[in-house]
């Protein structure tokens, strides 16, 4: 009888284990069997995942404060703030800060990381003379001028409406950066015939129905190993018309290459080739 009862026993605790086995193999199966889907890599929205199947960044996260992962897609979402190597130039950014708090609305200016691309470009080449195709209130202009200050380069900037005109001459003036900048008022489009110098950075931000004629006018100039610049250009339809004249203009010469940073306001790159 003693025998039975212990052979009972370790039945029922083989048989317990066997369910326990059991019950934890279907627990662990969604951590070891993925949908289609999940493998994929392609969760719900909302549920912690981007449609390309990308963790959000943590609720309560401004721009440039998650952490980057090494390896992964997304690192348009990093930035950084510009450091100021000097006092007049920590001078410069603060005026640059001001306008961008101050005076943005109804100028069209460049959004800062735009601002800091010009910057970066126009001092990469040593750029002696750039030439400005809409000075608005003189925001990108005043990028131009960070780097033409160390290159011993100058500005010429045309604008058509007075009143922005006066306004680009306070702001340019307030940054110390005035003797720098040449600034016609009139229409851009005849003004900019009576050019005869070298240009070696041209910068397009005006009527875009006008980017095939200034780039026309202007590329002549532009020395070889130039860069033609151009705003908005990932506008579309509408105003954007002039646009896609234009990117067909500077992807169909031989002698251009060009290369499209579609971050901020999109600005295209031109390469006059050597």
């Amino acid at each position: 009888m003693l025998k039975k009862i212990m052979l009972s026993i370790v039945a029922v605790v083989l048989l317990a284990g066997v369910v326990h086995l059991i019950a934890q193999e279907r627990n662990d199966e969604p951590a070891t069997r993925q949908t289609p889907r999940q493998r994929r890599g392609m969760g719900r929205r909302g549920e912690g995942m981007t449609p390309g199947g990308m963790d959000r960044p943590g609720r309560g996260m401004g721009p440039g404060q998650g952490r980057f992962m090494p390896g992964r897609a997304g690192a348009s979402s990093i930035e950084s703030s510009p450091i100021p190597k000097t006092k007049a130039e920590k001078k410069i950014l603060s005026i640059l800060d001001d306008m961008d708090k101050n005076q943005r609305r109804g100028m069209m200016n460049v959004p800062i990381e735009d601002g800091r691309l010009l910057r970066l470009l126009t001092e990469t080449v040593g750029a002696k003379h750039v030439v400005e195709i809409g000075t608005s209130n003189g925001y990108s202009g005043i990028w131009f001028c960070l780097a033409l200050r160390k290159t011993g380069g100058r500005l010429t900037t045309y604008e058509i409406d007075a009143r922005r005109a006066s306004l680009a001459r306070e702001n340019f003036k307030r940054a110390g950066i005035d003797k720098l900048v040449t600034l016609i008022e009139g229409d851009t489009h005849e003004e900019v015939t009576k050019l005869k110098d070298p240009i070696d950075v041209v910068f397009i931000d005006a009527d875009k129905e006008g980017y095939v004629d200034y780039l026309n006018k202007l590329l002549p100039l532009v020395r070889p190993g130039g860069l033609i610049l151009a705003h908005n250009i990932n506008m579309r339809g509408g105003r954007g018309s002039g646009i896609q004249d234009y990117v067909k203009a500077i992807t169909t010469n031989p002698d251009l290459e060009t290369v499209f940073y579609l971050q901020g306001g999109g600005i295209s790159v031109t390469l006059k080739k050597r």
